[in-house]
């Protein structure tokens, strides 16, 4: 089946819902008709010269980057100039441009997880939780159906605590109904009170999930109505995305031999890092890309040390003398992580949906930066 770009944008959202971007973001479709058939993807965090070249030569007609092609409003579009002249010759060759940034940044499976799986941290949580608001769905069903509603919901979303998916509540009771004229009434018959065993099955949702999840419970419902209810819910802390995640590794390491763990898991030949050497590091904060501004939440839970990348030498020195050791492995080397586990999910979410779609990785993207 022919794949458009939207359909792309609409796999990519469901995994990092454009809800989850920071308000001075510009995630989601940049350039180009979303309604044009796509048979090849590129993958990369930045839409740059090189990157639009091999575009064209592997015949591409979608780049998905991680960095948004726009950042600010446009004003001008002058082809005399880098900017303009890429933005021109994206559009002559026919090529669209959509970017997940930091909605990819904070959502589960995302660019921080990824890299809290690569260093093998356990007991991951979120760094710095985002807002989000959540209801709490209540639902009552007959007991030969509580597993199949329960499972329904849950694979639609609902049920998410931190790392504990499929959170539920159940409890056992009696539920009375009437069917009357023109019902067709699973149990029961018309005119007649009914008295069924019921479980009240409770669960959490977030705002934006709603719809979803209450289509896959009214599917999996064998009522003919349904009884629920939802009930908009005063915490807003969303503990399973946001920025950053902390967690602790399974044996501690002197800070000399972390450093040159990040190096190898990261496939980097070189970092920036600072505390003492021999520092016992077991807790470890991270965030990918820039994330220099929540070392001090990262130093009030307690981590050792803080990976993230562009840190400035003000924020080193604050670092240092808070106690909290760091390690710069660059916003490239921190973030490059996602693109091989964004390819795979891309794939696999167009394979369940019968689209044909060939998802490539650039091959000549590069840090900006060369060490020596």
């Amino acid at each position: 089946m022919p794949v458009s770009g939207a359909s792309v944008a609409n796999i990519i959202e469901e995994m990092a819902p454009l809800e989850l971007a920071e308000p001075w973001d510009n995630s989601g479709w940049q350039l180009g008709d979303p309604g044009a058939p796509v048979r090849r993807i590129l993958l990369c965090l930045d839409v740059n010269e090189a990157v639009c070249r091999e575009a064209l030569e592997r015949d591409v007609q979608l780049i998905v980057a991680h960095h948004p092609l726009f950042f600010k409003e446009l004003k001008q579009i002058r082809t005399d100039r880098p900017g303009g002249a890429l933005v021109a010759g994206l559009i002559r060759a026919g090529i669209s441009v959509y970017a997940a940034h930091t909605n990819l940044d904070r959502c589960r499976g995302g660019v921080n997880d990824v890299l809290a799986r690569r260093l093998r941290l356990r007991d991951v949580q979120v760094l710095s939780p985002g807002k989000e608001q959540y209801l709490k769905l209540v639902v009552f069903v007959p007991l030969d159906h509580v597993e199949s509603v329960r499972s329904a919901i849950g694979a639609a979303g609902a049920g998410w605590i931190g790392n504990y998916s499929d959170c539920t509540f159940g409890v056992e009771g009696t539920g009375t109904f009437r069917p009357l004229e023109g019902t067709n009434p699973y149990i029961g018959q018309q005119g007649r009170l009914e008295q069924v065993r019921e479980v009240r099955l409770e669960t959490i949702v977030p705002q934006r999930l709603v719809e979803r999840v209450v289509r896959a419970m009214l599917e999996a419902h064998p009522y003919e109505e349904v009884a629920y209810d939802l009930y908009p819910l005063a915490n807003q802390v969303s503990p399973s995305s946001g920025l950053g995640r902390i967690g602790t590794l399974e044996e501690s390491l002197p800070l000399k031999d972390f450093v040159a763990y990040v190096k190898g898991v990261l496939d980097l030949s070189a970092v920036r890092w600072g505390g003492e050497q021999e520092r016992p590091v077991k807790r470890v904060a991270l965030c990918g890309g820039s994330g220099g501004d929540l070392w001090s939440r990262a130093r009030s839970l307690k981590a050792d040390v803080f990976v993230t990348g562009d840190v400035g030498y003000h924020t080193a020195r604050d670092m240092l003398a808070a106690g909290l050791a760091f390690v710069d492995a660059g916003h490239f080397g921190t973030e490059r992580v996602i693109l091989p586990v964004l390819q795979e999910y891309i794939l696999q979410a167009c394979r369940n949906r019968g689209l044909e779609v060939e998802c490539l990785l650039s091959s000549t993207e590069e840090d900006s930066y060369i060490y020596s």
